[in-house]
Order: C-alpha cells, then structure tokens, then sequence
C-alpha cells in the first residue's frame, strides 16, 4: 500500500518514492506520495514524476483503483512512464494544489455558517459548491453569507486534526454533515477536522487537505446560489480577487 505522506504534513510538495507497478491502464503506483488520490468531491492531484536519468513524466490525476486502495497516479497520454524498481521525485503542481487546500478549508466553514444537511458537493481551484437541505430559505443568502465567510476567513482561526474511532463516530452521528459522501470507517479511527479554538468553529470527519489558518484562504464571495428542489440549494463560492 501507498505510504500517504499528504495525510501527516499537507504542505509537503515533493518526496522521493519507488515505482511498485504500472498498471493496465498506464497509470503509475508508488510505494510512497504526496499526490492526493480524488475522493469526497476533491480533485485528484497532478504534477510531475521526474525519474532517475532525467526523463519526466507528467501526471494528469491521481485517483483510487477499483479496489478502493491502490493510488494510482495517472500519466499524461503517450508520455514514456518509469519501469517498476525505479526511484522518482514525484513533485506536486503545488500552485493548484495550494488552492484546493483553501478552497477545502472554506467549504468547512460554509457547513459552519449553514448547519444543513450537505446532498453534494465539489471542490476546484477557482470555484467550489455544497448543496444543502435548507429548511430556512432566509439563511440562504448570498451578501450575508459572503461576509460571514469572510468574518470567519479573517478571524484567522486554526485548523488542526483529531481522531477517534469508529464507535465515538457511531455514537456520534451528528459529526457526520454529508448525506452522499460517507466518511471511511474499518481501520479503527476516523480523521476529523477541527476549525477554531476547541473545535468552536466545526468539527467534522474529513479525509482531504486543508490550509493551517483561516486567514490563509484568502477573500472570497458567495458567487450563486441555485435552486435544485424544494429545499435543496447549490451555493457556489469563488475566490474574490482574479489572482487568488
């Protein structure tokens, strides 16, 4: 199994690794990587693996293989992929990454804002959603819930991690906000994401990454909100300045 070192430090932006395997399809398996394998509504991570020689091979994605398990780091068509048994430095396109850690951490905080059930979501670079079960429509607004997310942004709260088992999850199911994605249970804890002194700002199961500080983020605003039922609603957050 790969050695996920993106779960110990999200800020790391390269490490060296063996190649395990290649598989059927020409994707690449390390036995360690700091590349993000797609899940829970976050992009899989791309860069590039630079091999022992001085050939590169560009990485499209990086997602699960049917098992579930086995990360797989997708090369771009056509480019030549390093044997089994080589070392590579596989470095992240940390540029997009970096966003998507932001952009993460500032869906955590609309759940804070919007104590909904979450139906959906997606995370990106530039623009981002949830979709709530909103049984007050007044809460789903766009200028009041711009401001409170950048109230929260500014207020530069931390963003640390916890765990507890799968039985502490079952006895406490309200920790759990998504109604599609369901947070991974069999290995004996589950990782939860606290924001804010003692947890005041959320806590909830998470497997992705995030920034350290709220401030990190950056301005952001409350772009759209869509109607998709009778209480559904599509909030879409972007980041407020082009250069973000």
């Amino acid at each position: 199994m790969t050695e996920q070192l993106y779960r110990a430090d999200a800020y790391l932006s390269d490490c060296c690794a063996r190649v395990l395997s290649l598989t059927q399809r020409g994707g690449v398996v390390l036995d360690r990587t700091v590349f993000y394998a797609a899940a829970g509504g976050q992009p899989g991570d791309r860069g590039v693996l630079e091999i022992e020689g001085g050939q590169s091979c560009p990485i499209a994605t990086t997602v699960y293989e049917a098992d579930k398990s086995t990360i797989v780091h997708v090369a771009e068509p056509g480019v030549a992929l390093p044997a089994p048994g080589q070392s590579v430095r596989a470095v992240l396109d940390w540029t997009l990454r970096h966003k998507v850690m932001r952009m993460h951490t500032c869906l955590h905080l609309l759940c804070a804002l919007l104590k909904f059930p979450v139906t959906g979501g997606q995370i990106g670079a530039q623009e981002s959603r949830l979709d709530f079960d909103i049984e007050d429509a007044a809460a789903a607004d766009k200028e009041k819930l711009t401001a409170g997310l950048n109230a929260l942004i500014t207020a530069n709260h931390s963003v640390s991690e916890r765990f507890i088992s799968d039985a502490e999850l079952e006895a406490n199911p309200q920790l759990v906000r998504t109604m599609a994605v369901k947070p991974p249970m069999g290995s004996g804890r589950v990782r939860l994401i606290a924001i804010g002194e003692g947890a005041a700002i959320d806590l909830q199961p998470c497997g992705g990454t995030h920034v350290r500080q709220t401030g990190e983020i950056g301005p952001v605003a409350v772009s759209k909100i869509e109607k998709k039922g009778r209480l559904n609603r599509r909030i879409r957050v972007v980041f407020a300045c082009a250069t973000s």
